[in-house]
């Protein structure tokens, strides 16, 4: 018996030291970034040329203030998650989506994500959490592709656990203050902020298991797009991969696609 828990204990030692080997690189080259954006010359001179990559109405720009410490014990460990999750995601494009479980937020009921879909319409996904600064900044825009494209899609907010908790990684410029959720009753405060900023959002919370953040590699802030039960676009991690814009672009195709369609039926 000790020699079988002794197998496995090795065996899940041989499997995280192969996890950080492969992680490994990824990682300290995000760390050297971070350490090169503490000075305040290069921060300036990189957020401006995100700044010149983004779509100004959907993708407004990253602003780091100059008291935010980018190098320290606290964000070397939330990227490390981060890069670890993404790394273990079972979500895929064009592979089943994760059906995982979250919590409604106003009635404090537990479902699984695919619930929330009706019929073939696509339902869009959008994971991020209160302080989390890019996610916030552009949480007007995904607002006004809702509004726009409800006709044809259905929207979810998932809120995940704090990107910048105020007792790990903070952030100066996040628009509040949260700690790490200890329970479920805190995540669920921190969604009730949430609804504050967009009245009527469909939004729902991680459980405390965090496995949809895990299914979905979602940590800081993520977009996805389900038809069909599979996962038909993937957006890049948060920050920089997070584009309100791209959401846009392929709900726009998929409107002409239908449209076309039908046409095609009309004309049959």
């Amino acid at each position: 018996m000790m020699d079988d828990t002794g197998g496995v204990q090795m065996a899940r030692a041989l499997k995280h030291a192969a996890l950080s080997l492969m992680l490994l690189p990824r990682f300290l080259l995000a760390a050297v970034m971070l350490w090169l954006l503490d000075f305040l010359c290069i921060r300036k001179k990189v957020l401006l040329k995100m700044g010149e990559r983004q779509d100004g109405s959907d993708d407004p720009p990253v602003c780091v203030s100059d008291s935010n410490k980018m190098f320290t014990l606290e964000s070397l460990r939330a990227v490390w998650y981060g890069q670890k999750l993404d790394f273990l995601k079972s979500a895929h494009l064009g592979h089943a989506a994760p059906n995982t479980e979250v919590v409604l937020v106003q009635e404090r009921r537990q479902v699984r994500i695919l619930d929330r879909m009706k019929g073939k319409r696509p339902l869009i996904l959008n994971f991020g959490s209160c302080s989390c600064p890019p996610f916030m900044t552009r949480l007007a825009a995904f607002q006004r592709v809702v509004s726009q494209y409800a006709d044809i899609a259905d929207f979810l907010v998932v809120y995940i656990e704090e990107a910048h908790p105020s007792d790990g990684w903070v952030s100066s410029d996040a628009p509040f203050q949260i700690p790490k959720h200890r329970c479920l009753e805190d995540r669920l405060r921190a969604a009730q902020l949430m609804l504050s900023e967009v009245p009527g959002g469909n939004v729902v919370v991680d459980n405390m298991d965090n496995s949809s953040n895990a299914a979905y590699g979602a940590y800081f802030e993520r977009l996805y797009i389900v038809r069909d039960e599979r996962v038909v676009y993937q957006g890049g991690r948060g920050p920089e991969g997070y584009r309100i814009s791209e959401l846009r672009n392929w709900l726009e195709q998929y409107r002409n696609d239908l449209v076309n369609s039908q046409t095609a039926v009309l004309h049959v």
